[in-house]
């Protein structure tokens, strides 16, 4: 448990302690697993944080929606799984515990509720079957009946059963995900399970639902240069277009906007619209045509269609505002940048040939963003403002722009000490 709270963030823990809460008044019980207790044992920042409840996932999601703020992104009604988002940008899946059985690759699963330790021994890989349990009577037990803390240790990818990349062959694509961003190996049996399964073409069973699922997650990585690349060297990446190789695979593009995301200050939350983000610059050298393939492909709504190919001209009006001279302080820039969805800010960054404009943002998240952060709610309710009300918004507001535009008072130098006597010199005609 030490280890956990240590590697959550503010708002992280607050999430935390949201469904924690909501779980123990349904007497539910409930654990953290999948990727988030992959990434604490693994060394690794806790990116999305995955619950397992062995009751009703969805009921409980609309009672932390209700009492916290979190929205609802997603809600898939088979496997009865909840996708979050917290204030603050914190991402949260919250499932029901399960078994899953499949009538061929691909398919809809037949699902029935079940234990947590029947849910862990049935997921993809073990390094994302472990668990831990958050309630009041077992809490920090670490549940791994896959050995997948061994797998952490050894660096290993390893399939949880030889039937995992045939009955859900997404899981080609995140096997492959995994490789890339935590650089670890296959091990042996697992490697040639996956080629058995790419020889059986099992790739083409994946649902369109499935892969913009993926396609998500790919958007939220790092590294997704590196990635890309090796899904295009296993012919995987044509299951989304197959205009997405050569030269129109915009690997340069991607390796812009790595370099724009590393201005993001550590462990400070940052929102932003990852996948339209990625979109917009991934299908630049793509004709209209090409596009309308990948947006088939993947059963895209409008609504992510309108956010990806619109950005470029939302993100006009942010560089024109950015470089208006209106902007005298830094409180008015971390103002106008605050305002701006993130991948807006995040696209202007890369992409603007005004050199005002890059300079604002790169202060915004090297000298303002975490100033801004280090105003606590302690400052505020100092205030006289209450937590939770509009006017500690508005405080809070206040308290950063008086830190932002502060100037440090100057101290008059100490004064400057009387010269050293000098010493006597020795008597003429001494010698010495």
């Amino acid at each position: 448990m030490f280890m956990l709270e240590s590697h959550l963030s503010t708002e992280q823990s607050r999430a935390v302690a949201e469904i924690q809460a909501a779980a123990a008044e349904s007497a539910t019980n409930l654990f953290l697993a999948g990727g988030a207790m992959r990434d604490m044992l693994g060394g690794f920042p806790i990116r999305d944080l995955d619950f397992v409840v062995e009751g009703d996932a969805p009921k409980i999601a609309k009672v932390v929606a209700q009492k916290s703020g979190a929205r609802l992104i997603a809600v898939d009604e088979v496997r009865r799984v909840v996708e979050l988002q917290f204030p603050g940008g914190v991402n949260a899946e919250l499932g029901m515990a399960r078994r899953e059985k499949y009538g061929k690759p691909g398919a809809k699963p037949q699902v029935t509720p079940a234990t947590i330790y029947e849910d862990l021994r049935g997921r993809d890989f073990t390094i994302n079957a472990i668990a831990l349990s958050l309630n009041r009577a077992s809490r920090g037990l670490l549940l791994d009946p896959t050995n997948g803390l061994g797998d952490l240790e050894r660096r290993e990818l390893r399939a949880v059963s030889n039937y995992s990349l045939y009955d859900d062959p997404i899981r080609l694509l995140r096997l492959l995900r995994f490789r890339v961003r935590l650089g670890f190996t296959l091990e042996e049996r697992t490697a040639q399970s996956y080629a058995n399964a790419r020889e059986a073409e099992v790739e083409k069973h994946i649902q369109p639902k499935a892969l913009l699922h993926e396609l998500r997650q790919i958007a939220n990585e790092v590294n997704s240069a590196d990635l890309l690349r090796v899904l295009d060297e296993e012919k995987l990446l044509s299951l989304y277009s197959p205009a997405l190789t050569g030269a129109k695979l915009n690997l340069a593009g991607l390796q812009k906007l790595q370099k724009a995301r590393s201005f993001i200050p550590f462990n400070i939350p940052f929102p932003a619209d990852n996948l339209a983000l990625f979109l917009a610059v991934v299908t630049e050298k793509l004709t209209p045509k090409e596009r309308a393939q990948l947006v088939s492909a993947t059963g895209m709504g409008a609504a992510e269609v309108s956010a990806w190919q619109k950005l470029e001209a939302r993100a006009k009006k942010l560089e024109k505002a950015l470089t208006s001279a209106k902007l005298t302080k830094p409180s008015h820039v971390y103002e106008a940048v605050t305002a701006a969805p993130g991948e807006e800010v995040l696209y202007v960054l890369m992409k603007s040939s005004q050199r005002l404009a890059q300079d604002r943002i790169k202060n915004f998240f090297q000298k303002y963003l975490p100033l801004a952060n280090e105003v606590t709610d302690k400052d505020v309710a100092a205030k006289g403002a209450a937590p939770g009300t509009p006017k500690f918004a508005k405080v809070r507001r206040e308290v950063i722009a008086q830190r932002l535009d502060g100037r440090p008072k100057k101290v008059a130098p100490p004064p400057e000490p009387p010269p050293a006597p000098v010493a006597a010199t020795a008597a003429r005609g001494v010698r010495r």
